[in-house]
């Protein structure tokens, strides 16, 4: 009796016990780090993020940010209390601050996370499909249908269904036994499972490009005259108010040998809007590789070398020529004759007497004195090449050769110059100097792969389904098999219905052929 009632007493503790360890480990729960990290990996913290991520895009959209070119003008529009508020949080170059970094740290960590948390259970589905169910889970699925079917064995009546399902679409079919079951499992595109993976892949590789753009990438302007070599370029800072420039030096030096200009009206203006093409011939040297090549840089064709890309960004607003036509009128009388000049090799024209002409320069608005370097002269108001004549045996002298209408007022047009006048009968017009902007994005490549990817992921997530049908294939009477259908789709549930209709058709109807 007291070895029963000892018994019983250390079965009570026992089960005493066992409660207090369960009821302490319900109490302490996960630990605080599991808790973060479930946080972390989070749908909804990714959810949160990404808007919160867009909304700040949209803010660097609709502000001006401090780096882009008119910041000098678009400031001093604004409030004091806009300026104060805008420079304190930053808003002003909000893809460098601290608060958009950290946004960007989250979500990547937040997808990084939640992929590794979730990807091993996608992953079953695709190297470990569910090849059989019990006929009570099918009814439960989303189709599901019931069937007598007559055949010779439940073998060839197997065969049947994977034949029907792969006409219907459902390529992939196993069939298999289990405790004296025959099973046919068939599905089709597996792989979309593992689609929100390649998203968050996509997303990912859009950041890094962003990352390296923001925090590598270098953007500078280089001002080109023909003749010109330069190896540097610069940018405008700003610091609110307060610009400033700053240069980098190119790893290579690039030579301006022509510039040129394609106008709707060959007589009109060189502004924008009567322009077709600017066009900056140059060559590039690089000490590092040893090699040197020409390139020409269009106004909507940018050249690539090395990572950098120089493509149009500008012009100087200073009407120039890029070749003249001069018609020379000798002093003592004889025929006129005509020569065309240019600013590259053909610069220089020797005459019959031995006298040559060298084009010297171009003003588009001449006037006696010195060039106003700041007047917009893209119209011409009174276009006058300046030549540099030597007669044989002379020095050189400097002569004016203006258009026809001009040399009837201007008395310097009339005096000739070794031996002759000169008249400007035609010009091609160019402008002073182009500015070409220089770029180098290490990140231009990794962002424009992000976005392929990311549509091609996006599209095949949400145009294709991965749909699953099972039969469960039971004896039953008079020689008939009981099957049970029944399938679910992970998306596109409209379509799936359609398709299980289908098959359930075409396996009884042919049941009733047979």
């Amino acid at each position: 009796m007291a070895a029963a009632e000892e018994t019983t007493t250390n079965a009570l503790r026992a089960k005493a016990a066992t409660a207090s360890d369960v009821a302490a480990s319900v109490k302490s729960g996960p630990s605080l780090l599991t808790r973060f990290l479930d946080l972390l990996s989070s749908v909804k913290l990714g959810i949160c993020l990404l808007c919160l991520l867009a909304a700040l895009c949209m803010v660097g959209m609709l502000v001006m940010q401090q780096n882009v070119e008119g910041f000098d003008k678009y400031y001093p529009t604004l409030a004091p209390a806009q300026q104060a508020l805008f420079g304190k949080l930053g808003i002003f170059d909000i893809y460098h601050v601290w608060y958009f970094n950290a946004v960007l740290l989250l979500l990547s960590l937040n997808i990084i996370l939640a992929s590794i948390d979730r990807f091993p259970k996608a992953w079953v589905y695709v190297s470990k499909p569910k090849l059989d169910a019990s006929p009570h889970w099918l009814k439960g699925q989303e189709q599901s249908a019931e069937l007598n079917l007559r055949d010779s064995n439940a073998q060839s009546l197997s065969e049947r269904i994977a034949a029907a399902c792969k006409d219907v679409g459902l390529k992939n079919t196993v069939i298999s036994e289990k405790k004296g079951k025959t099973f046919v499992f068939a599905q089709t595109n597996a792989w979309n499972r593992l689609g929100a993976y390649a998203v968050h892949v996509a997303l990912l590789t859009i950041f890094t490009g962003g990352f390296l753009t923001a925090y590598l990438g270098v953007t500078g302007s280089m001002p080109l005259q023909a003749g010109m070599k330069s190896k540097e370029m610069s940018e405008t800072v700003f610091e609110l108010d307060k610009p400033s420039r700053r240069e980098f030096n190119l790893p290579f030096e690039v030579e301006c040998l022509d510039i040129q200009q394609k106008l709707i009206r060959k007589d009109g203006p060189i502004t924008a809007n009567n322009t077709l093409d600017w066009l900056t011939k140059v060559r590039i040297r690089d000490p590092n590789t040893g090699t040197t090549e020409e390139a020409l840089v269009h106004m909507n064709r940018p050249y690539d070398y090395r990572g950098y890309r120089l493509f149009q960004a500008s012009f100087v607003p200073v009407g120039r020529a890029r070749n003249v036509t001069v018609q020379l009128t000798p002093e003592k009388g004889g025929p006129t004759q005509e020569i065309k000049l240019g600013r590259d090799t053909t610069s220089e024209t020797t005459l019959a007497d031995g006298t040559k002409i060298t084009f010297a320069g171009f003003r588009g608005a001449f006037s006696v004195g010195e060039e106003d370097p700041g007047q917009d002269t893209t119209d011409y108001q009174n276009p006058a090449a300046i030549l540099l004549v030597t007669p044989p045996n002379g020095k050189a002298e400097q002569a004016f050769a203006f258009s026809p209408e001009m040399a009837e007022k201007a008395p310097l047009a009339k005096q000739p110059k070794a031996g002759y006048t000169y008249r400007l009968t035609d010009f091609e017009r160019v402008a002073d100097g182009h500015i070409l902007s220089i770029q180098r994005d290490p990140g231009s490549f990794w962002v424009y792969v992000g976005f392929t990817l990311l549509g091609l992921t996006l599209s095949a997530v949400f145009f294709f389904a991965h749909q699953r049908v099972w039969a469960a294939i039971e004896p039953g009477d008079d020689g008939q098999f009981k099957v049970t259908l029944g399938g679910n789709a992970n998306r596109n549930r409209l379509g799936f219905e359609e398709r299980f209709k289908r098959l359930a058709q075409k396996l009884g109807a042919t049941a009733d052929a047979q």
